[in-house]
């Protein structure tokens, strides 16, 4: 039985079909594409939160109005170690709680507990989203540098097979003595041919009757031994 084809799902949702079909290349070839929205410069909602377009990009906890369970000064990797284990302490009270005490009041207090836990994480790693964006940023730039690094050395490759093959036909050629020598020989040869044709076609001043005169009197002083 043949194995199923693999889905390609996307880590992102795709824009709404409606929205696509605005933007085609016509559209935009023709500026009838509609504009971007124009940028937001007071408060906006997101995700039933409202912002402020001044805010930094990640706001402390203070300003969320959570309680910061942390210090000012700390370490990340150590903080993170701390909270996961308090997560783990506090699932596992939670699930005793259940189990001896279903209705204890404590149950929602557990709960209040785990989400703080969950929000002092989710804020940690995400200030780590500035330096993941800068090695992002570091690693694209050296991918680019080495494939254009790898470009130039394969023109450079190619360049000097030109020039070796330029170099070979060059040295193909013959000398320019010898073409001297066989275009002076060629020139004449070209004037002799130009003067015999010349002489062939220059009309003889004797008549006919003295040409068959002249052969009769040769063949009779041939005949009795005077040449």
């Amino acid at each position: 039985m043949a194995a199923p084809e693999a889905i390609q799902v996307s880590s992102l949702p795709l824009p709404p079909v409606q929205y696509i079909n605005l933007y085609t290349d016509e559209n935009v070839r023709r500026g009838r594409a509609p504009r971007p929205p124009p940028p937001i410069h007071d408060t906006y909602s997101m995700f039933g939160n409202v912002f402020n377009a001044d805010d930094t990009i990640i706001r402390p906890l203070e300003a969320q109005g959570i309680k910061r369970l942390y210090p000012q000064h700390f370490d990340r990797r150590r903080e993170l170690k701390k909270l996961n284990h308090s997560l783990l302490v506090n699932f596992l009270d939670l699930i005793d709680l259940l189990v001896q005490c279903p209705d204890s009041p404590r149950r929602a207090e557990k709960v209040e507990d785990l989400s703080l836990l969950f929000i002092h994480i989710h804020h940690l790693l995400n200030e780590f989203r500035p330096h993941q964006a800068r090695e992002t940023l570091r690693v694209m730039m050296e991918l680019q540098r080495r494939q254009r690094i790898e470009t130039a050395l394969r023109f450079q490759k190619h360049l000097d097979k030109v020039q070796e093959i330029l170099q070979h036909a060059l040295q193909m050629l013959p000398d320019t003595s010898d073409l001297d020598s066989k275009l002076a020989i060629n020139t004449d040869a070209m004037e002799s041919i130009d003067n015999m044709g010349s002489e062939q076609q220059t009309p003889d001043p004797c008549s006919l009757s003295d040409h068959i005169m002249c052969e009769t009197i040769d063949d009779m002083m041939s005949t009795n031994g005077l040449f």
